[in-house]
């Protein structure tokens, strides 16, 4: 007898909704339990059979992954932006949970990836450390819009610089926006400092790991690159081939077509029409798209294989804005490259052969 459970689970901050469903689809048990790991435990450790449980990614669910990981047969944490059929219909934390349960027997979930508890602490280091510098940006933002905002010109670094300080405040006639703005340079002072022991600290955790070394002999992935790749890929393995990891990296192009088929002389042939391209994939992990753009920016600056790589594709007539994106590409090709294979980079992997 088949006794496979699928147990969906609705969660929130002080109570999870669960419904399980059988292997013919049949509703067996619905609940409603508080969010605490000693109940969650005690009700799975009351279930028999194969337990497979799904919820989706969210604030809870690195914590619930670790939690329930050991205590069940299959655990898939799903990406709540591809469940369409969730968006439909009337929507109650009891709905969400039967649906969850139902995609989950399906096999309709696209999972999102878990694990590497090894590169935890270099993990939460480079969440930390990107979410400083995107303060920081903000911030400094905030500083040159209040000179805009009065006509004061401020291009450049320059206004930002504690030498210069004194003198661009002196520009500011209004006594209450002079003090504003004193108050964002303490605010930018602050995350400067923070995110300068952030940079030590990821680095001091980065050196730990030897595929570290490896990406830092990558041209223009230095120090911070490699360790903010280690922290947000955590492992190559989870990438079979590099176009998956283009789609994850926001590399990928979408494309649409439709009639693909059609019967010439009582014989079905495939349409010779090209697909449409709709342009770069938008569901992805944009802090690795904006480092892998970066890296190819500088890349296509600096003397070295990859600007001759990037000239050899101007050459040929492609517009830069296309051999950029290539270049990337191809960065992130010999990103999987180098840290599956724990090899030395090679110019030589700028070959289409090798990549």
């Amino acid at each position: 007898m088949n006794d496979t459970k699928y147990i969906g689970m609705d969660v929130h901050k002080e109570s999870i909704c669960i419904a399980i469903v059988n292997s013919a689809g049949k509703i067996v048990l619905e609940c409603v339990i508080e969010t605490k790991a000693s109940i969650i435990l005690q009700f799975m450790d009351g279930l028999r059979g194969e337990l497979n449980v799904t919820f989706e990614e969210g604030t809870w669910a690195a914590w619930l992954y670790d939690l329930l990981k050991p205590h069940v047969t299959k655990l898939v944490v799903c990406d709540p932006r591809k469940n369409a059929s969730m968006k439909q219909g009337n929507k109650s934390d009891k709905i969400d949970a039967r649906r969850l349960a139902e995609l989950l027997r399906l096999d309709h979930l696209n999972p999102v990836y878990h694990g590497e508890h090894g590169l935890r602490s270099l993990k939460e280091l480079v969440r930390s450390y990107l979410t400083i510098t995107k303060d920081l940006g903000r911030v400094m933002s905030r500083v040159k819009a209040i000179y805009r905002s009065w006509a004061i010109p401020c291009t450049g670094k320059q206004v930002y610089a504690p030498q210069h300080r004194a003198q661009w405040l002196a520009k500011i006639t209004e006594p209450g926006v002079r003090r504003r703005a004193e108050f964002y340079y303490q605010q930018l002072d602050a995350l400067r400092s923070l995110r300068r022991e952030v940079r030590r600290e990821l680095l001091e955790e980065s050196k730990k790991h030897q595929a570290w070394i490896q990406l830092c002999q990558i041209p223009s992935i230095g120090p911070i690159r490699a360790a903010v790749l280690l922290g947000i890929l955590q492992t190559p393995h989870r990438f079979r081939t590099k176009r998956q990891l283009w789609t994850f990296g926001g590399l990928g192009i979408e494309t649409y077509s439709s009639a693909d088929h059609r019967y010439v002389e009582g014989q079905l042939q495939r349409s010779k029409k090209p697909a449409s391209i709709r342009g770069l994939n938008e569901n992805c992990n944009h802090d690795l798209k904006n480092l892998l753009k970066g890296a190819a920016i500088i890349a296509s600056t600096k003397p070295g294989p990859f600007q001759e790589f990037y000239e050899a594709l101007l050459a040929k007539g492609i517009r830069p804005e296309m051999a950029r994106l290539t270049l990337a590409r191809k960065i992130a090709t010999i990103v999987l490259i180098v840290w599956k294979r724990g090899v030395c980079f090679d110019a030589q992997h700028l070959k289409p052969q090798t990549a």
